[in-house]
């Protein structure tokens, strides 16, 4: 067993805290989980970082996903010198004790903790009450208010009413990645506004080492749609606006869509299947591992996601890092998100008609690329000083 000792913490970083992150790990692989161990990696270059990760979410025939949990598919991986426990189960025994007993070993000044489920909830309250019995700072790092599939389940919503009062009274405050994303945060859960940081969200890829792919012929636009498919995604929108191409544009345009299906959301397929211009539309119906994934954006021309929500967008991201032209839903935090990217066009969510004359306008972007403006290394200082900001403002009360 590690053996029990407090660290100076005063190695690296800007006053040297130590940071404790807790999220996702691959066993439920999620945006969530390339987002926590990015972060992780970025930060361990300037700051010691431990992980915690969650392990077993949630009993697997619950998960939406459940055929690829514990699937191999991609490569991420945390750096050597970042301490990790992988992991928790949701049912805790023996595991939670285990975690336990390395948060012991590690003794973190700050353990921030990644929110967008209520699946997490029980076992985030039994950290945050551990952390601060030993005088740790705690900090929630939101990344949706909750997640939109349980967000239409009336007794998801009351357990996180009743139990997610008591996890964020323990917190420090927060952070969020956008002024979208802090409002409804205060408006949902009426968590203070000047204990919430703004931190944008990295535009990275961690997806690589993939060879373009390109189901497109060459000489067309490849429109790339990538990521689940769920109702709020939009995706039905997409192939309407496609499907109202004349023959003549049509010609000029390729559809790809790539993404594995949720919560039984058949339309898109059903209306693929159907659409007039079926034979200039590609649909990989699965979760594509990370070769694949990064093969599929260096062989689009212009990105598509028509979202009828969302607070931010991992495929918008990768994107961006990538430099190309982006067509996204004027909603939630993507218009800020994208507000200093020289690629992106907004599009009013749920209107095939001026999806489709935007579809026509990015076309002339394709092949250009464009500055990405928002890597780990634009993002990190403001992340720690957010961090340390919350930080100081707890051990001074």
């Amino acid at each position: 067993m590690p053996v029990l000792r407090r660290r100076s913490g005063r190695t690296g970083g800007a006053d040297g805290r130590p940071i404790c992150l807790v999220g996702p790990g691959t066993r439920f692989l999620s945006g969530i989980t390339y987002y926590t161990f990015g972060l992780a990696n970025a930060l361990a270059r300037h700051r010691p970082v431990s992980v915690v990760l969650l392990r077993g979410l949630l009993p697997a025939r619950l998960y939406p996903g459940r055929r690829r949990v514990g699937a191999d598919v991609s490569r991420i991986e945390l750096r050597p010198n970042v301490p990790r426990f992988d992991g928790i189960d949701w049912y805790w025994l023996p595991s939670a004790a285990r975690a336990v007993w390395f948060l012991l070993a590690r003794r973190p000044r700050v353990l921030v903790l990644q929110w967008w489920t209520a699946t997490a909830l029980h076992t985030y309250l039994l950290i945050a009450l551990v952390a601060r019995a030993l005088g740790v700072t705690v900090v929630i790092e939101f990344h949706e208010v909750l997640d939109t599939g349980e967000e239409r389940f009336r007794p998801v919503r009351a357990y996180v009413r009743t139990l997610a009062p008591r996890l964020f009274r323990l917190a420090a405050g927060s952070i969020c990645h956008s002024q979208f994303e802090r409002d409804a945060v205060v408006d949902r859960y009426g968590l203070p506004g000047d204990r919430i940081e703004v931190v944008p969200h990295p535009a990275v890829n961690p997806h690589t080492g993939g060879e373009p792919i390109r189901l497109a012929p060459d000489g067309v636009c490849n429109i790339l749609y990538f990521g689940v498919i769920r109702p709020f995604k939009g995706v039905e929108d997409l192939i309407g606006a496609f499907d109202g191409l004349s023959e003549e544009q049509a010609s000029r345009y390729w559809l790809t869509l790539v993404g594995e299906t949720w919560e039984g959301w058949d339309l898109p397929v059903q209306l693929a299947a159907a659409s007039r211009h079926r034979d200039r539309i590609s649909f990989v119906n699965r979760y594509v591992d990370d070769e694949e994934a990064d093969g599929f954006f260096r062989g689009s021309d212009v990105v598509v996601l028509p979202y009828h929500r969302s607070s931010q967008s991992g495929p918008l991201h990768v994107a961006m890092s990538l430099g190309l032209p982006v067509v996204v839903s004027a909603v939630g935090g993507l218009v800020e998100a994208v507000e200093d990217y020289g690629g992106a066009l907004l599009a009013p969510p749920a209107s095939p008609d001026e999806l489709r004359a935007a579809l026509v306008q990015s076309a002339e972007l394709a092949g250009r690329r464009f500055e990405n403006r928002r890597g780990w290394g634009d993002i990190i200082p403001r992340y720690s000083a957010a961090v340390d900001a919350l930080t100081a403002r707890a051990e001074a009360a």
